[in-house]
């Protein structure tokens, strides 16, 4: 059985990710070791993502989508249950985000969405608030689950508007902070990505302080998402979008151009070699 701690618990989609790598295992009468051996994981870790005690990145799940032979079952189990990862809030801007066919951002860090594993686990580790190693590879593991929509066949488009600060304020491993803005670099080569710079030059502005997103769904519904250092809004009503939508196009319009900001990030990457 799978060991759970409330009622609640056995009603999650982690849970339920937990029965279902159980029960495969065993059906297909493998022991942890040999599953372990097979696709290169830890027994110990791969016997705690069955218990539900840890949750993994989405690798794991793909090898084991193919061992198992299940399609991409394991990977849209996998895709709800990180999502008890996160506050009420923002699970609900992401359930929005993961079908969204548009979306525009403005950043004053390095979103999610372009952060690498090594970027991501500093970011979260930095916290004023002693993190436990396990919850900080869960929380690497889950943020990083959100670049899966970039993968898809059919992407979003995504615009971000990075505040210039966002490029300048680097953190101590030279080799993360220069790797980090490569990604940055790359992404704003992509088809379906479009980057600007918002730079310090364009002055005061009405989302100082805060992040914003604008999803769009197919059906031409949107949806603002603000966050804060501490706090996020969602925002549903059509006018406290369009309001919000308003400020990101004042933006857009001071931002560079999509050609002058990847100028600016990529000699941002020469200046930052180790």
């Amino acid at each position: 059985m799978v060991e759970k701690n409330s009622e609640e618990d056995e009603g999650s989609a982690r849970w339920v990710l937990a029965c279902e790598l159980r029960r495969l295992r065993e059906a297909s009468g493998r022991s942890l070791a040999q599953l372990a051996d097979e696709i290169n994981y830890d027994r110990t870790y791969l016997h705690r993502l069955e218990t539900g005690e840890r949750l993994s990145k989405l690798p794991v799940m793909e090898a084991l989508d193919r061992v198992y032979g299940t399609g991409e079952l394991l990977v849209r189990l996998w895709k709800l249950a990180r999502l008890d990862a996160f506050k009420d809030k923002y699970r609900e801007f992401m359930k929005l985000e993961a079908k969204a066919t548009i979306l525009h951002s403005y950043a004053i860090t390095v979103p999610g969405l372009l952060q690498t594993e090594d970027f991501a686990t500093f970011s979260l580790s930095s916290s004023p608030t002693p993190i436990d190693p396990e919850e900080l590879e869960e929380s690497v593991a889950a943020r990083l689950g959100r670049q899966e929509l970039l993968q898809r066949d059919r992407p979003p488009h995504v615009r971000v508007i990075l505040d210039e600060s966002a490029l300048r304020r680097p953190v101590p491993d030279p080799k993360i902070w220069h790797d980090q803005l490569v990604r940055i670099s790359e992404a704003a080569e992509a088809q379906h990505m479009t980057i600007q710079v918002l730079p310090f030059a364009a002055g005061v502005h009405s989302l100082m302080g805060g992040s914003l997103w604008l999803l769009w769904a197919a059906d031409g519904s949107a949806v603002a998402y603000l966050e804060g250092n501490k706090s996020g809004e969602l925002l549903e009503e059509p006018a406290d979008v369009e309001r919000y939508r308003l400020s990101y196009d004042q933006l857009r319009d001071a931002a560079l151009s999509p050609p002058d900001s990847a100028v600016l990030i990529r000699q941002l990457v020469e200046d930052s070699r180790p």
